[in-house]
């Protein structure tokens, strides 16, 4: 349970599916130390620890997803509400030249391939690619952000620090009025 500025990181990406008008389920590995939450937890059935897990996990829950990643905070309401919009099979970013697997949009007819996918120990990239996926580039990305940004994810403790400074930037100062 990691804390930026004051807040679980969980919950940035929460909040903005809240604020997209989504209803979030968290899917979290049964070791996986978890805040106080107002969403349902479901712990992956999945033995091996692969970022699909967490994608099957909410597939057997619900017939289409937008599956977020639980250490990106920078993630906008706004570009989740246009995702759910989006009639694709699946969809996908593509911040880059990379696919990003988060957020994303999958749909429980991919379950048998996922979960193949995962069982081979196939990468994220090549078993994204498989299900040829709607790809969102960064042209249509900037109309949500800087990509570099909205994708940005904490992993490091020094990936917690820059998101700590451009949180607190987007702050504003203290005045010192009440």
């Amino acid at each position: 349970m990691t804390p930026l500025v004051g807040r679980p990181l969980i919950s940035y990406p929460l909040a903005a599916a809240r604020e997209a008008g989504l209803q979030a389920l968290v899917i979290a590995k049964h070791e996986t130390a978890l805040p106080p939450l107002q969403e349902p937890v479901v712990y992956e059935r999945e033995p091996l620890h692969h970022p699909l897990a967490g994608v099957l996990g909410a597939l057997e829950q619900s017939s289409a997803v937008i599956a977020l990643a639980c250490d990106m905070p920078f993630i906008p309401a706004a570009m989740l509400r246009w995702i759910a919009a989006q009639s694709a099979r699946s969809l996908v970013t593509r911040p880059g030249s990379f696919l990003q697997p988060f957020p994303a949009l999958y749909r429980r007819e991919h379950l048998h391939s996922l979960r193949s996918s995962m069982r081979a120990q196939r990468s994220m990239q090549s078993s994204i690619e498989q299900l040829r996926p709607q790809i969102v580039d960064d042209r249509e990305l900037r109309a949500f952000g800087a990509p570099l940004r909205l994708f940005f994810s904490v992993n490091t403790p020094a990936d917690l620090r820059r998101a700590e400074r451009w949180l607190q930037a987007r702050q504003p100062a203290a005045t010192g009025q009440p």
